[in-house]
């Protein structure tokens, strides 16, 4: 990936309706979404130039500015033509893509009623999320301080980019630490997430992942819960207490950046990465690429 800063790079970002350079796609630092978080967005990614379950995530795009009290002024169909062409326009097959909208300048301080709701669209290449060399050996996670909220406190069924901050700060953390990720716990301090990706585990043969109730049930997630039982696999969603994970054999996480990542480590409890946790990356990589059309 390039060490180019993202405002520097070349190609052309969709923005209100159309394709400008990249290095103009810009916003008003007095826009209401960059201080009061009425930001929502998608990370999604394109195989062989089609973009995995587009419209799912268009559709959630649209529920997340919704439950954010907004409405963006598209939609979901004019948002996936709008996603293939500044794929196309970039010349881009296998690619990460970033829809986000927000609330605009017009008005400055927590109401906005009024301002205008914009909507932009970049891809890039982003090969993998982790190190592939590391991938299969299990990535190592840490235990983050900050727990995801109650949700009667914040609205966790959208993917709000105010609810990624303390991501941010328990995933910096843990890099400090020479860890790869976090595993955030939930507000009654049962396993949630990490923070980026959801969670599974991997004991006699059954697979056990947190209820996804106060944190986001992830497309990847449904995808993959989807793939086990196609296996005939059982899968288990309940709630998970932290020490339980010393009964675990296995365990990985999921998300459109991470795929499926096998874990080694998160914080004193140990995994071996092993036959599930291979079978559902080689699934889970045969079902997002395209397929045959029929003649």
């Amino acid at each position: 990936m390039s060490a180019t800063p993202f405002d520097q790079r070349d190609g052309w970002i969709w923005y209100d309706g159309q394709l400008v350079p990249w290095k103009d796609a810009q916003l008003h630092v007095l826009s209401h979404g960059l201080h009061y978080g009425s930001s929502v967005f998608e990370g999604e990614r394109a195989y062989g130039g089609e973009i995995f379950k587009s419209t799912e995530h268009s559709e959630r795009l649209r529920k997340s500015a919704e439950i954010l009290d907004f409405e963006i002024p598209y939609s979901a169909a004019e948002i996936d033509a709008a996603k293939r062409l500044v794929l196309e326009k970039n010349g881009m097959t296998d690619a990460y893509l970033r829809p986000v909208a927000w609330r605009g300048s017009e008005m400055m301080g927590v109401a906005a009623q009024t301002n205008k709701i914009h909507l932009a669209i970049a891809c890039w290449e982003w090969p993998s999320y982790f190190d592939p060399a590391q991938k299969m050996k299990g990535i190592r996670v840490d235990m983050a301080e900050y727990r995801r909220p109650d949700p009667a406190t914040a609205p966790s069924a959208a993917k709000a980019a105010g609810l990624y901050m303390i991501c941010t700060i328990s995933k910096h953390k843990a890099e400090r630490k020479g860890y790869a990720d976090a595993l955030m716990l939930d507000w009654q301090g049962r396993v949630a997430e990490c923070t980026g990706a959801n969670v599974f585990f991997v004991k006699d043969g059954a697979i056990h992942t947190p209820i996804a109730d106060c944190f986001l049930d992830g497309i990847t997630r449904r995808t993959v819960i989807d793939l086990a039982k196609r296996r005939g696999l059982e899968v288990v969603e309940r709630r998970i207490m932290p020490e339980e994970m010393s009964g675990f054999q296995e365990c990985f996480i999921t998300g459109s950046a991470a795929e499926v990542t096998p874990v080694a480590e998160i914080g004193s409890y140990t995994f071996t990465p092993g036959n599930i946790s291979k079978m559902l990356m080689d699934d889970y990589t045969a079902e997002v690429q395209p397929k045959a059309k029929a003649a």
